[in-house]
């Protein structure tokens, strides 16, 4: 094969393996890592390796994240010819960690073969995978794990080993399949690690105690137009529309609490307002618990009247008291943030980005006896976040989103899958409330109990288990990722040192 036919299969290999509008088969993500690292054995020094990892990486981003158009150019409301290159700047700037993805397939592969090579290879992309999640605020989007999500089976793993190291199985099983018409050991390698993830996978899967789902939770997803959402006019019947929903939902289901999206009250909660009052009316109306969205501020100083937002989840109880609350802490750059903004010089394309501040108590939110963790919007894709709140002791995960941002696309079904993995890491029932969908009920082995459909209006309904016992991922949580990058490095800094001393021979 020649290089650019690598390229095409690996970018080939996630725009079929993640998930999109046509045709979504997840064992195709495999051949993104086997054609990055064929690309780095097969190229002739390390700067053609990284040309062309890079050029696939570019590629493959920017066939993931086309979705992106929509909220910046529609609801951002920056012109289309800011809009239009974004997908392809961020791929762009992700596309770096796969280059030299590729150039360290290319000297490792100078200096070992065969198995080692593989591990190396899984060791490489979980340090890679977990820099995406931490460098520049952080974007782990195309995960390789979660793009396996749709089978439970699949990513059992990273109830031991979390999200990124399950990913580095996967590309180390990946490489195996590249190499084993050379060396035959590659081949019974690739094999064991298959049937060991689907041997453990089948048995976690069906042997999970998932506890006794006693509690029951209702999600509402209103289905609310984003370009109507924030315009006076319609607040009122927004409130009309969840309490409708929600009144339905507690007639038929009786459940403990009520779930509305990230946002879904378009107005200052906290104020001593009608629209405030209604939310707190049909809490004691309907003799039940609200957790809801909405934005809230707080005066920083009142003679210059300047003040700070944050992107809120309220929980309102049964007697329209406001007991708690969770704000937002890892927020979305560029969209709920302006990074460096004083430093930017095209301010005027940038005013309609939103100017919010991370929260500082992530502590659960607890209704009646059950802690919840609560992860808004994109905080879900974070594995840090979601150990933090079963730190902190939850029982439970709530995912407040509302991703009408991205319209109809295949970025709710991205988003979805790597939200399942949080279930899998902490072993937790995970309740996903969204605005147009999709919301959804996982239970602690990832499994999709209950699910919502795309763009209706519609409550959904389901008993979850407040679970206390922890995974070996939680448990190992806070030295794993350490251990994989000194172990990366040490293995590079081996080769490295091959490679001098090759030299001076």
């Amino acid at each position: 094969m020649t290089v650019l036919t690598l390229v095409l299969l690996a970018t080939l290999g996630a725009w079929l393996g993640f998930a999109n509008p046509v045709f979504h088969f997840p064992l195709a993500a495999l051949a993104f890592p086997l054609g990055l690292a064929w690309i780095g054995l097969r190229a002739t020094s390390g700067r053609h390796a990284f040309k062309y990892g890079w050029l696939a990486g570019l590629l493959a981003g920017t066939g993931c994240f086309y979705w992106m158009v929509i909220p910046v150019q529609i609801y951002g409301g920056l012109p289309w010819y800011v809009a239009m290159p974004c997908p392809a700047l961020l791929a762009a700037a992700l596309a770096v960690y796969y280059g030299l993805f590729a150039v360290g397939m290319h000297h490792a592969g100078r200096h070992i073969t065969g198995i080692p090579l593989c591990l190396l290879a899984g060791l490489s992309w979980a340090s890679m995978e977990m820099l995406t999640g931490m460098v520049l605020s952080g974007f782990p989007w195309m995960n390789l794990a979660a793009a396996f999500a749709p089978w439970p089976f699949a990513v059992q793993g990273a109830s031991i080993i979390g999200a990124y190291g399950l990913s580095g199985v996967l590309a180390a099983l990946a490489v195996a399949i590249l190499l084993y018409s050379t060396y035959r050991s590659t081949l019974v390698f690739a094999m064991g690690l298959a049937i060991t993830l689907t041997a453990f996978g089948l048995y976690r899967v069906n042997a999970l105690d998932s506890g006794t789902a006693d509690f029951t939770v209702s999600v509402v997803q209103g289905n609310v137009d984003q370009g109507m959402k924030w315009e006076p006019r319609f607040q009122v019947e927004t409130i009309e529309k969840y309490a409708d929903l929600s009144r339905a939902a507690i007639r038929d289901h009786a459940p403990g609490l009520v779930v509305w999206p990230e946002t879904a009250m378009p107005f200052y909660l906290q104020d001593a307002s009608l629209l405030s009052e209604a939310v707190r009316q049909l809490a004691r109306e309907t003799k039940t618990p609200i957790i809801t969205g909405a934005p809230a501020y707080r005066i920083t100083n009142m003679e210059l009247r300047t003040y700070v937002l944050y992107n809120r989840a309220w929980l309102v109880d049964d007697t329209g008291r406001v007991l708690s609350s969770y704000d937002k802490e890892h927020l979305v750059p560029f969209g709920e943030y302006m990074p460096l903004k004083e430093w930017v010089p095209f301010e005027k394309l940038v005013q309609a980005v939103g100017d919010f501040v991370p929260g500082t108590d992530n502590r659960p939110i607890t209704v009646d006896t059950v802690a919840l963790g609560v992860l808004i919007c994109y905080e879900g894709i974070f594995p840090e976040l979601a150990q933090k709140q079963v730190e902190q002791g939850a029982q439970a995960l709530l995912n407040m989103s509302n991703d009408a941002w991205f319209g109809d696309t295949s970025a709710p079904r991205q988003h979805l899958n790597l939200t399942v993995m949080r279930a899998v890491e902490q072993g937790r029932w995970l309740v996903r409330s969204t605005n147009t969908g999709i919301s959804a009920f996982i239970d602690p082995a990832g499994r999709i109990v209950a699910r919502g459909e795309q763009f209706q209006a519609e409550s959904l309904s389901a008993a979850i288990a407040p679970i206390n016992e922890t995974t070996v991922f939680h448990r190992v949580f806070p030295w794993l990722g350490s251990a994989i990058y000194a172990l990366t490095a040490l293995c590079f800094a081996w080769v490295g040192l091959r490679t001098r001393n090759n030299a001076k021979g």
